[in-house]
C-alpha cells in the first residue's frame, strides 16, 4: 500500500503518509463494518440556479422539442444543449415515479447524471484537448462536445444509452417518430445512434438500463389507485441504475483509453482514479437525487488538473477537494495492488442495507472530516 501511495513528484514524501488513516478505516470497514459517524457535509447548501447544469433552462424539454426530419427526432450527442436536453426529457417522464421522495422532482435519482454532465461541462472537460479544433472553447464552438474529450466520450455511455433503454423499456409510452441519434465526425465506430443499432452492438448495457426503467414502470400498475407512484423501494431503484452506471463505465473505459493522452498526467489520473471510485461508490446505493449529488459535487475540482498540480497541496482547491482526490487514488491504486481484492471485500461488506448505509456515511465523511 505504501508503494501504491508514493508522490508523483520529488518534495512531497509526506504525501506517502497523509492518506493512510483513511484507507486503513476503510479496510476495517470494508471487513469489520465497524459503525461509522457520519460528519456534517461542510460544502453550501444546493440552492438557487448554480445548482443547476450551466444553460438546463435552455435545453429542451421533452422530446418533442427536438427537430423532426424524415420522421425522425433528430438528436445531436455531439452538442451540450441537445444531451443536456436528453437528460431532462428523462427526468420530467419520470418525474411522478419519484413525487414521493421531494418536491419538484428533487428527490429523482436520474439527476446525478445531468449534474455530472454540468460540471464537465462548467470545467472544461467536455472540449477538445488536443487542440485541433476550437471545439468545447468559448472562443470558438462553446456548445461543442468534443469526440477528442475522454471525458465528453464517456458520458455518451451515461447519457444516451440510458436514454435509448428508456426509450425501448417505454418509459416516453408510444412515440410517433423513431429516434436517430447523430454521429460525430471521427470515431464513428465507437458509438451506436439508436435503439435497434444499439440492442445489435451493445445489447448487455441496453438491457441493464432498460431493466432500471422497467422496474420504475413496473410501479404505475402497483398505484393505479393512488396519487403516488412510490411503491417501490429506493434502495432496489439505485442498485438497478447503478449496476447499468458502472456496466456502462466498465465497457467504455477501455474503448477510450487512448483519450487520455489528450489530458495533462494529473487530469488523466484523476479521470482513471474518478472511474474507479465509482464502483466503490456505487456498492453503497449513494443516493444520486438534486440535493446529495450538488452536496457531493462541491468536493470535486473546479477546474481541469495541470502539469504541476500535485495532490493534496493544490493551492486553488479547497481543502475538501484536496481530501477527495487523494481518497479516489488512494482507492484506486489499493485495489489496483491487491488486484481488485480490496473492491470485492467492499462489494461484500456492502451487500446489507446496513452495510450500504454505513458505506454512505463513510463517504461523507471522507469529505468533511478534518483529516483522512
Amino acid at each position: 500500500l505504501i508503494k501504491a501511495l508514493e508522490p508523483q513528484s520529488p518534495g512531497s514524501q509526506t504525501f506517502i503518509m497523509w492518506p493512510l488513516f483513511g484507507i486503513r478505516a476503510l479496510l476495517v470497514v470494508t471487513v469489520t463494518l465497524s459503525p461509522v459517524t457520519a460528519v456534517a457535509w461542510s460544502g453550501n447548501d444546493a440552492t438557487g440556479e448554480d445548482a443547476y447544469p450551466p444553460l438546463w433552462d435552455r435545453a429542451p424539454e421533452n422530446l418533442m422539442d427536438f427537430p423532426v426530419k424524415d420522421s425522425k427526432i433528430v438528436i445531436n450527442a455531439w452538442n451540450y444543449q441537445d444531451r443536456l436536453g436528453v437528460y431532462k426529457s428523462l427526468l420530467n417522464a419520470s418525474a411522478k415515479y419519484f413525487s414521493a421522495f421531494g418536491s419538484q422532482n428533487s428527490g429523482n435519482i436520474l439527476w446525478g447524471l445531468p449534474l455530472q454532465h454540468g460540471w464537465q461541462f462548467r470545467t472544461g472537460r467536455l472540449a477538445d484537448h488536443s487542440g485541433a479544433t476550437s471545439c468545447g472553447y468559448e472562443n470558438g464552438e462553446l456548445l461543442c462536445l468534443s469526440v477528442r474529450s475522454w471525458w465528453s466520450c464517456m458520458n455518451y455511455y451515461l447519457a444516451i444509452i440510458p436514454f435509448l433503454g428508456a426509450v425501448e423499456a417505454g418509459l416516453f409510452g408510444e412515440l410517433p417518430y423513431e429516434i436517430e441519434i447523430l454521429s460525430p465526425e471521427e470515431q464513428k465506430d465507437d458509438f451506436c445512434y439508436s435503439v435497434k443499432d444499439c440492442w445489435s452492438r451493445i445489447p448487455k448495457l441496453m438491457d441493464d438500463w432498460k431493466a432500471f426503467f422497467e422496474y420504475l414502470l413496473s410501479t404505475e400498475h402497483k398505484a393505479l389507485s393512488s396519487a403516488s407512484f412510490s411503491s417501490f423501494k429506493l434502495d432496489d431503484a439505485l442498485g438497478l441504475m447503478w449496476k447499468a452506471h458502472t456496466t456502462s463505465i466498465a465497457y467504455a473505459l477501455p474503448k477510450f483509453q487512448d483519450s487520455l493522452k489528450y489530458l495533462s498526467g494529473p487530469e488523466a489520473n484523476f479521470g482513471e482514479d474518478w472511474a474507479s471510485a465509482v464502483d466503490f461508490i456505487a456498492a453503497t446505493h449513494f443516493s444520486t437525487d438534486f440535493p446529495t449529488t450538488n452536496n457531493f459535487q462541491a468536493f470535486l475540482p473546479q477546474r481541469m488538473l495541470v502539469e504541476g498540480d500535485v495532490i493534496p497541496f493544490i493551492s486553488d482547491f479547497s481543502p475538501e477537494q484536496n481530501k477527495v482526490l487523494v481518497a479516489m487514488r488512494a482507492l484506486h491504486r489499493a485495489n489496483k495492488l491487491t488486484g481488485g481484492l480490496l473492491l470485492k471485500l467492499w462489494q461484500k461488506a456492502m451487500s446489507t442495507e446496513e452495510g450500504r448505509k454505513k458505506g454512505r456515511e463513510l463517504i461523507e465523511s471522507l469529505a468533511s472530516s478534518q483529516e483522512l
